[in-house]
């Protein structure tokens, strides 16, 4: 007797159908064929008939928009989570208005040990931006502990309890209720010092927010001073074949995890023991390693003092010579180096750290890498050339000039006329530095196209660059900054990663900031690709997120 041949395995293919695909391929496509996890085709509705068999699976688009899923290029998983399911401050504004809210904050709501944790005050926004004291917050939470991060995640209010506990008095930056530095970094690890189960549930909260707004990866930036290697463990666990689906933990799909570590490296030896003691497989030894601070809390490096705080110039946490031998230690094991730093003076000493790297290195090696600076908030042409020349991506944040820019806002009350020179999205472009975008979450909701918005609506209109340079800033640049293994990803032509999500839409066009371009491009002739219209206010809808051909999120809208 003999066995009986294997039954074929079933055929995974899916066309999507009756819509507009947002691809190079075809301008005007309307529909796209999946198979497995890779994107067989794409072309017009009349082929797409044609090709229909009864094998496969066919999603009505009704009408919506297919596009390349979007890649957020700098998050925080946990505090993600943390902010969405804490004490959410962003509408408080008043110090009145903050303590009622957190004496308002029930226990069962509070975090895993009884911990108030919060999220999103903004005293720039308050009439009078007197915080309140320590004692007065210890009342208001009847003697918990309590952690309230500011909008910028560099300083916090807490109360006497968890100052106690966490050893913050003589630290510095310890005094008051507003910590900051290495105050801030000791208080937020002493609240977050949470369990296991905590952690996830918090990393898979803040995952399916992530999908639920069309994102298929995000850039995971982990460092000591934010959160333990266990919470970067559990991040890149996601990621992970278990629970026997094709990724995510217990069959949970999700985003994938594009995981980095900041810790500093003295040497190529010491950033190899750093690697091989993660026994993770980050991608680089980059992300919020902190060159500076940020300009809410005061602490980015500047040239010039604060205008509303003279004789402040914020804080340079890494000497020139530190940052060099990160850099110079991370282009000899040809991974990638980077620093968070915002502030003109912050980014003065890490270009001045590139420059050290490549005279020990050689300059080759260090473009080679493919570092990566985070924010760059502030930066003159000079800075920008030399950005370039040493092929530096920039990972920026759009929506800060959205929340900040413009106006008598932050950047103008902290910043004065500087403020002109913040978030050079147009100039970066045109120098040719490589820039992908991100949200900084939980500083700016998960939100990609009010991201792309606040590029194409920028609060100074030379720095203004077009939708569609925004869309590949949060889609291929993405992949391409974290140097992913398929070259193919973030666009949707045969043989590419089928990751991609679906959006309801009113109206599709071309945006870009000059009108008469805008007035050819929309043209038939142009083959532009169209992206929804962006001049409403409104964000289009998530219908549904699929990464590598799985269905991460689905909102029931086209009955899949």
């Amino acid at each position: 007797m003999t066995d009986s041949p294997a039954a074929p395995a079933p055929r995974n293919v899916t066309l999507y159908r009756n819509g507009s695909v947002y691809t190079a391929a075809d301008p005007f496509a309307t529909a796209m064929l999946v198979d497995g996890d890779t994107v067989a085709w794409v072309g017009s509705e009349q082929a797409a008939t044609s090709i229909a068999d009864a094998s496969m699976k066919v999603v009505d688009l009704q009408g919506a928009l297919l596009a390349p899923g979007f890649v957020d290029s700098h998050v925080h998983l946990t505090e993600t989570g943390i902010a969405l399911e804490g004490l959410q401050l962003a509408g408080v504004r008043s110090a009145a208005e903050l303590l009622e809210a957190v004496a308002g904050f029930g226990v069962s709501a509070s975090g895993a040990d009884g911990t108030v944790l919060g999220h999103g005050w903004d005293e720039t926004t308050w009439a009078d931006p007197t915080l309140p004291s320590r004692d007065e917050i210890e009342r208001a939470a009847g003697g918990r502990q309590v952690y309230l991060s500011r909008v910028d995640v560099h300083s916090a209010l807490v109360s006497n309890s968890l100052a106690a506990s966490a050893g913050l008095d003589g630290l510095d930056g310890g005094a008051g209720s507003q910590v900051k530095r290495a105050a801030h970094t000791a208080a937020r690890l002493a609240a977050r010092r949470l369990p296991a189960d905590a952690l996830r549930a918090y990393q898979q909260r803040a995952l399916a927010e992530a999908a639920a707004n069309g994102y298929v990866a995000v850039a995971e930036m982990a460092a000591p001073h934010i959160g333990s290697i266990e919470d970067l463990r559990l991040a890149v666990a996601w990621n992970s074949n278990s629970g026997g689906g094709p990724n995510g933990v217990n069959g949970v799909a999700v985003p994938e995890i594009l995981p980095y570590w900041g810790e500093l490296a003295a040497s190529a030896e010491h950033a190899q023991s750093i690697l091989d003691g993660l026994g993770l497989p980050v991608l680089g030894l980059a992300g919020d390693l902190n060159i500076d601070g940020s300009i809410g809390s005061r602490t980015a490096f500047m040239r010039e003092h604060y205008t509303d705080a003279p004789g402040e110039r914020g804080n340079l946490y890494l000497s020139v010579a530190e940052a060099a031998a990160h850099l110079a230690a991370c282009s000899l094991l040809g991974i990638q180096a980077g620093f968070h730093v915002i502030g003109d003076a912050g980014l003065d000493a890490a270009l001045d750290a590139l420059d050290l790297a490549a005279a020990e290195v050689g300059e080759q090696r260090v473009r080679a890498a493919g570092h990566r600076f985070e924010h760059v908030e502030l930066a003159d042409a000079a800075a920008i050339s030399r950005l370039a020349r040493y092929s530096v991506s920039v990972s920026a944040q759009p929506v800060f000039d959205a929340l900040w820019g413009g106006g008598d806002r932050l950047y103008q009350q902290r910043l004065g006329s500087r403020r002109l020179g913040m978030n050079a999205f147009g100039s970066l472009y045109a120098a040719g530095v490589p820039i992908c975008f991100g949200s900084d979450s939980p500083v700016t909701p998960l939100r990609p196209w009010s991201s792309v918005r606040a590029c194409l609506q920028h609060s100074n209109p030379a720095e203004q660059i077009s939708a569609r340079a925004a869309f590949l800033g949060h889609t291929r640049a993405g992949w391409r900054a974290a140097r992913y293994h398929n070259p193919m990803a973030g666009q949707l032509v045969p043989g590419a990663p089928a990751s991609f999500a679906v959006w309801e839409v009113e109206e599709l066009m071309v945006q870009v900031a000059d009108g008469r371009v805008q007035s050819w491009s929309t043209d038939p002739r142009a083959r532009t690709p169209l992206l929804p219209a962006l001049d409403t206010g409104s964000d289009p809808a998530c219908l549904l997120t699929v990464r590598d051909g799985q269905e991460l999120y689905a909102s029931g809208a086209l009955g899949v």
